[in-house]
């Protein structure tokens, strides 16, 4: 599990998330980058990590899977 930190203003409220720089280093590997790539890079991230959840989730019968839509 990865330890994001959220920073907060004065009044508590969230303004901005500290990663890892391992993470960091590792969706934008150049040191210059725009808003458009690394919202793409975090898109890709959460993605691949989806998926390969998804790889060890067991399958469901499609009554199970309507079942659990409906919760």
């Amino acid at each position: 599990m990865l330890n994001i930190e959220y920073l907060t203003n004065k009044d508590g409220d969230v303004s901005a998330v500290v990663i890892p720089i391992e993470l960091w280093r590792q969706l934008l590997p150049n040191e210059e980058v725009s808003v458009d790539q690394l919202a793409g890079a975090v898109e890709d991230y959460c993605m691949n990590k989806a998926m390969n959840e998804a790889v060890n989730t067991p399958l469901l019968e499609r009554s199970e899977a309507l079942a659990y839509l409906e919760e």
